[in-house]
């Protein structure tokens, strides 16, 4: 590969995704930040300006992560049991989860940010929950493995909000966590040092650090409570997500414990506002659906963990309806790739509904085109970070398609980018990716990629051979 200049301030695209919808002729332009000062269509391509070699959409922020996973996925694809679940396969993650080293996660955290980034995703929030040495005690540096996750998305050029998690029990009612949920657990006060401990390291590489209270079942509601305002506190703009309504037992023991649903007992009894993400909320009743949307809260929908581990499907015409606001996450990364996870959204609604593009509307018929924007919008919110798209403002962060791609090739920008996310399956169709104005793919890969996956490899080698 060539190499790739570290930074230039001007881009022309013949067609670029801007929030409003497609423009031609249009002039980027970013300050040494990286931040957006020009965003003109119409324009005249200026004299020594560089020109997109196909069209621009905005890069897309990854909701939801757990990047230690990506090293198990594929890993669990066979029948185990009578009856294989969420649950059995959470015992087998559990299991890997334990032989996790830092040096380890920061190998998978690299490559995975790396295949993020080739994939069109140039943001992503990492729901961080391995804390501590596989005795479950702290390591001589509190936040280690938080600080090998910035090490990586520093490495790679990935936009960071950093989301440590609060797991204290093992089901409602505070049952004692399970001997291998021991470097999962944190009390309160130890979690709001942690955050006090990362926040200079997050600021100094423009990442975001924010909360993950893990479940309702892991995190009894006075911590829920004392942490939420903790964080607030140390910066009041902080995002917090939580897993919520994922699988039916969940909402069946909510039931048992405290006779609510769980989505309906955090809309009453937490502050749930623009700055909660609620990952997944897969199972929520119509009254649970409009109350959780006219929260501002974001929905972060994961559709290939979701299928993969049989989760169910979120309604989204009825958290539309309500005026919800979404976003995508590959969250157990058995599948890296910001253009599947759109076309899953989709399909799923597809299944369900037994209709077609579901997710089009009389605003915006192009079914790519408007999920794109919603979930890039969402996307920003739930990551607390300026990257909303295509404005003055936001970050530089973008995709430049492949135009010569068989799915694109000789088609117009709208059916170029349908192409895109519906047509160009495993053979990407991502040329460029930006990120803060700085290009971190060209033709597709990555200029770490080679170094970054023998790494990978070894480390997962390694984690499957250790007794």
């Amino acid at each position: 590969m060539s190499h790739i200049p570290a930074t230039r301030h001007a881009l022309f695209a013949t067609d670029a995704l801007l929030p409003t919808g497609w423009a031609r002729h249009v002039l980027l332009r970013w300050n040494a930040s990286g931040q957006l000062v020009e965003v003109q269509a119409d324009q005249a391509a200026p004299a020594g300006v560089d020109q997109a070699t196909g069209p621009v959409i905005p890069g897309m922020p990854n909701l939801h992560s757990h990047a230690f996973q990506r090293a198990f996925a594929g890993l669990t694809e066979f029948r185990g049991q009578a009856q294989d679940s969420f649950w059995s396969w959470r015992n087998l993650m559990y299991g890997f989860a334990n032989r996790i080293t830092p040096e380890a996660l920061e190998a998978i955290a690299t490559w995975l940010y790396l295949e993020m980034l080739e994939a069109g995703y140039t943001a992503v929030c990492e729901f961080h929950y391995v804390h501590h040495d596989a005795g479950g005690q702290p390591y001589a540096d509190d936040a280690e493995l938080s600080l090998a996750l910035l090490r990586a998305a520093q490495r790679t050029g990935m936009g960071m909000t950093l989301l440590p998690v609060l797991y204290q029990s093992s089901g409602f009612g505070g049952q004692p966590p399970r001997a291998d949920q021991a470097r999962f657990i944190r009390s309160t006060d130890n979690m709001l040092r942690l955050l006090e401990r990362l926040l200079p390291a997050a600021q100094a590489q423009n990442a975001v650090l924010g909360l993950a209270p893990h479940s309702l079942r892991a995190v009894p509601a006075d911590s829920l409570h004392q942490a939420v305002a903790g964080l607030h506190a140390l910066s009041p703009q902080a995002p917090v997500h939580i897993h919520i309504a994922e699988q039916l037992q969940e909402v069946d023991d909510c039931m048992a414990f405290c006779g609510q649903r769980p989505v309906q007992w955090l809309m009453e009894h937490a502050p749930v506002d623009a700055r909660w993400c609620l990952v997944h909320a897969t199972h929520m009743t119509p009254a649970e659906y409009m109350a959780a949307a006219r929260s501002g809260a974001v929905a972060g929908i994961c559709p290939s963990t979701e299928a993969n581990l049989g989760d169910g499907i979120f309604d989204m015409p009825r958290w539309l309806q309500h005026g919800g606001r979404w976003g995508v996450g590959s969250d157990s990364h058995a599948t890296v790739n910001a253009a599947e996870e759109l076309l899953l959204l989709e399909y799923s609604q597809r299944l369900a509904l037994r209709q077609r593009n579901v997710l089009g509307s009389s605003a915006q018929p192009q079914v790519a085109t408007a999920m794109t924007l919603q979930a890039v919008a969402g996307g920003a919110q739930a990551a607390a970070r300026p990257i909303a798209g295509l404005a003055v403002g936001q970050q530089a962060d973008f995709v430049v398609l492949d135009r010569s791609h068989v799915a694109l090739a000789g088609l117009d920008a709208h059916s170029a980018h349908a192409g895109h996310v519906f047509a160009s399956h495993r053979s990407s169709a991502v040329d460029q990716v930006w990120v803060g104005g700085q290009q971190r793919v060209q033709q597709g890969q990555h200029a770490l990629r080679a170094t970054a996956q023998q790494a990978f490899v070894q480390a997962r080698t390694r984690l499957l051979t250790t007794p």
